[in-house]
């Protein structure tokens, strides 16, 4: 079993920054896959971020070039650098972990074994 527990949420302007983290523990050695999904009232999540286990990143196209996505593996640690940040950005930011990896169907739910409980993130205008 994997515990993610999130952090760095807050509220921002719009332009401002914020850094999200994410703590695994318990048994992170079995992790292959970490993302970040957020979600607003009323829609399903969607994928911002994702790293598999070489470090390659992977974006959706609503956040390249803005947010970015990194992993510390020994301190079990992912983490999104969000720049530039604009009012459609606010969200409830989940950490996601999977036992697998698929650079093609990142953005999918299913692949995720573990989630955390979230992050508040607003952006004000």
């Amino acid at each position: 079993q994997v515990q993610l527990v999130e952090s760095g949420g807050g509220s921002v302007q719009a332009g401002g920054s914020l850094k999200l983290s994410c703590a695994a523990s318990g048994d992170p050695g079995s992790i292959r896959c970490m993302a970040w999904f957020r979600q607003t009232p009323g829609t399903g999540p969607e994928g911002v971020a994702a790293i598999n286990s070489l470090g390659t990143p992977m974006y959706a196209n609503s956040v390249k070039g803005r947010f970015t996505i990194s992993r510390e593996n020994a301190k079990n640690t992912l983490n999104l650098q969000m720049n530039s940040l604009k009012p459609e950005d606010t969200a409830m930011y989940y950490c996601a972990a999977s036992t697998y990896c698929s650079d093609t169907y990142w953005d999918r739910l299913g692949w995720y074994n573990y989630w955390g409980q979230g992050t508040q993130v607003t952006v004000s205008s």
